[in-house]
């Protein structure tokens, strides 16, 4: 059942002082700027004034706990969770009268908190059926951000960390609803040594190199990577990353699979070029320790982990982002097509023992984020590493859940504000049908398991009769 209700106009109480949700934008445009030009007109793309929703009868999911609490009500306001209390005990929310408030009741469906995906690409857009080393426009990827951007948010991916190729002006853009988006955060450009896994120029390519760009994952030149060599080009790559908006560094200190010249179990970047705080594409264990005893903080990918460079991660507070879906997809027979031949090879040498290595890292106690670090065409898969870290890694789905919302958060710095389902955080919630407790593996189907996804108290995506999409302005009839 959906009711719009007016409540009383009294006086709101006082709730305890928290962080605001990152990259929120103002609710309440003024309608008149200073300088005299109307607000809408300066940016049309405005969204309409925001709604409350009261979310009747919700099994809140306590992904931090692994548990459900059953029947609370839900009170989403000005992007923030308002209010969770037993439906029992609820009273109607005390706002102004001028509020607009939608009452929705959930009949005992889950409430999520939104996913977060540590490791995407979200310059690497589809359109291609392979690589695409040789895609020259950056312009082609400029046009298709959006588009990958609404669908990520529509699987239920609130908020995404980008490990390499997302600019500010993306982040900005989503984050003033210029169009809709998960929230980002992002390093920029990934750094990489000269052939190294960001250095995808092949043995005859004498382009590029010695601290300037090289392509990646088929956008274009300078897309995902630049390349620097010795400590003071890492430094100034560094600073400039930071200049240019980072929220975090990405470094590659080991070989990968779909740079042309690099083995896998290559170690880059010396001691002395290493030593801020990074997180480090790597796969062996003597690359995964070469950067952690360097200081840096979080591991990408790590599918040859062993037990003792797991403990010796854990023991120091490491992250990890496995991104199984990657090497599995790349491997089916629908996307033969993406890899050539001798990237093939070594995603086949690197995928079984990926799954190995996430249940090794999870015995050893090293905190598990969500990625996926999915390019071009295999971005539709991004909702199937649910699955294969439940199935074939053989993890509980608590577990895997809370690598995608409390532990991703905590990794983000934004563990006050993403990640559960709590009074004071944002207002990043998805209704499902389902019990992503019971099986975290209804997440690889969002079309079928999430109802709907909320952002900053938003519904950007409904796929449910009682809960409407409210994020476009109704159009007036001419006729």
């Amino acid at each position: 059942m959906t009711r719009k209700i007016l409540a009383p106009p009294v006086q709101h109480p006082p709730q305890p002082p928290m962080q605001a949700p990152p990259t929120t934008t103002t609710t309440t445009t003024p309608p008149i700027r200073q300088d005299g030009i109307p607000a809408k007109l300066v940016k049309p793309w405005t969204l309409p004034p925001q709604k409350t929703y009261v979310l009747l009868n919700a099994n809140v999911v306590d992904a931090a706990n692994g548990s459900i609490v059953p029947r609370q009500t839900v009170v989403l306001r000005d992007g923030l969770i308002d209010s969770v209390q037993p439906t029992r005990s609820y009273t109607h929310p005390i706002l102004p009268a001028s509020a607009d408030v939608i009452e929705v009741d959930l009949d005992g469906r889950y409430l999520c908190p939104g996913l977060i995906d540590c490791h995407v690409h979200l310059t690497a857009v589809a359109g291609s059926a392979s690589l695409g080393f040789d895609e020259a426009d950056m312009a082609v990827s400029y046009f298709r951000q959006p588009f990958l951007c609404q669908q990520m948010l529509s699987r239920g991916f609130t908020s995404v960390r980008d490990t390499g190729g997302a600019t500010l002006a993306l982040k900005e853009a989503i984050a003033d609803d210029v169009f809709p988006g998960p929230r980002v955060f992002l390093a920029n450009k990934a750094i990489s040594q000269t052939g190294g896994h960001g250095d995808v120029r092949k043995a005859h390519d004498k382009n590029g190199g010695g601290g300037g760009d090289c392509c990646q994952c088929g956008a274009q030149l300078s897309s995902i990577s630049v390349v620097a060599d010795g400590v003071p080009a890492c430094l100034a790559a560094t600073r400039e990353q930071l200049r240019q908006g980072a929220d975090f560094i990405k470094i590659m200190v080991g070989g990968g699979v779909a740079s042309p010249t690099d083995r896998i179990e290559n170690t880059q970047f010396t001691a002395a070029e290493l030593g801020t705080y990074v997180t480090a594409h790597a796969y062996t264990p003597r690359a995964i320790r070469h950067a952690v005893d360097n200081g840096v903080g979080g591991i990408e990918h790590g599918n040859l982990l062993d037990a003792d460079t797991a403990r010796y991660m854990a023991a120091r507070n490491v992250w990890l982002t496995p991104t199984l879906i990657t090497y599995q997809a790349m491997g089916e027979p629908q996307y033969s097509a993406f890899l050539p031949p001798a990237n093939q090879a070594k995603n086949q040498q690197v995928l079984a023992r990926g799954v190995a290595a996430l249940r090794v890292a999870h015995d050893a106690g090293v905190t598990i984020c969500h990625g996926s670090d999915l390019l071009g065409p295999l971005l539709a898969e991004q909702s199937r590493e649910f699955g294969l870290r439940k199935t074939a890694a053989g993890l509980p789905s608590d577990v895997v859940l809370r690598g995608a919302t409390v532990n991703a958060a905590r990794m983000l710095g934004q563990e006050h504000v993403l990640g559960q389902v709590r009074a004071g955080f944002a207002a990043d919630v998805l209704v499902l049908k389902g019990n992503p407790l019971e099986d975290v593996g209804i997440l690889d189907e969002p079309e079928r398991s999430v109802l709907v996804v909320v952002k900053n108290g938003r519904v950007y995506t409904s796929r449910w009769s009682r809960m409407a999409e409210d994020v476009k302005s109704r159009g007036v009839m001419i006729e």
